[in-house]
């Protein structure tokens, strides 16, 4: 099973946008509606629970719904990589959560603590992935300051850890740490993802990535899921050419230190009518002005 998931986390992995309805609650029919038409499209990883999902902004009993609604609609389409965090008793809660209704891996988000060691690091991911030794486990990178080595020790006392989402802007770095793993554990240990979505996806490549996550994809899922044939292919033209289509829009989402990263996404699928653009503190919707870039963005890619 822990083969099977490995092999699918090489593709798109989409973070699911939580659509909010007129009162802030989760929005449940425009949930399934955003998520079904990604799956139409082909996407087939999907992970409720993750930033672009406002994590830190939904209750306990909004993420654990939001993924019984992410199982039910994804079936057997979709493999659902759950995202849990927080404190180590929590991110079990939620693990073993994730089991019960039906995901078959978790995605656990960078521990939340000023301060922060490698072995503490380690000690983190193994307690959650032993909690559920039936899940793969990917851990989500966001520190430079964790090194490789550490995600190796993890590798060789925690078999059902699986797959490492870097989303350090660094590609020396990471082709570093692929690097380091595979002379430890062997080429085969572990998938990684590139954790930076499409703009990042190019250049992570070369050095390692076999799959990268996406925030895009609830948008056009067709421009993500073209350029992952494109990078598979080795096609260099074509991915460029996809990749200079897309970057205005996660230019966008990478402006102010990426405080609109969930905002513009839900601008544009609110402009698409598939949900509200509403969001919770402390992020929020666009002015008029950068609606009107959306816009234009939508337009130049039809």
């Amino acid at each position: 099973m822990l083969e099977d998931v490995k092999r699918a986390l090489r593709s798109v992995v989409m973070i699911t946008v939580t659509p909010f309805d007129a009162a802030g609650d989760v929005d449940d029919e425009a949930y399934r509606s955003v998520l079904r038409r990604t799956l139409d499209a082909g996407i087939d990883v999907v992970t409720p629970n993750g930033n672009t999902s406002e994590f830190y902004s939904l209750t306990a009993a909004e993420r654990d719904h939001a993924l019984a609604l992410t199982v039910e609609e994804a079936g057997d389409r979709a493999l659902v990589v759950a995202g849990v965090g927080y404190d180590v008793r929590t991110a079990v809660e939620s693990a073993r959560t994730a089991a019960d209704l039906g995901a078959r891996a978790i995605m656990v988000h960078q521990p939340v603590h000023p301060y922060l060691s490698a072995e503490g690091w380690v000690d983190y991911h193994r307690a959650v992935a032993d909690a559920v030794p039936e899940l793969g486990v990917v851990c989500y990178l966001r520190s430079p300051h964790i090194p490789a080595g550490a995600l190796a020790e993890l590798a060789r006392v925690t078999p059902n850890f699986v797959g490492v989402k870097h989303a350090v802007p660094d590609p020396v770095a990471f082709g570093q740490a692929v690097a380091v793993v595979e002379d430890a554990a062997g080429a085969d240990r572990l998938v990684w993802i590139c954790g930076l979505a499409e703009t990042w996806a190019p250049f992570f490549w070369p050095v390692g990535a076999e799959g990268f996550t996406s925030g895009l994809a609830n948008v056009t899922p067709e421009l993500s899921l073209h350029l992952l044939a494109a990078l598979r292919d080795g096609d260099r033209s074509a991915a460029m050419t996809l990749w200079r289509k897309l970057k205005p829009f996660e230019d966008l989402r990478a402006a102010k230190g990426s405080a609109d990263n969930v905002t513009v996404v839900k601008e544009a699928l609110a402009q698409l009518d598939l949900c509200t653009r509403t969001v919770r503190p402390p992020i929020s919707e666009l002015p008029t002005a950068g609606r009107a870039e959306v816009a234009a963005w939508l337009k130049s890619v039809g």
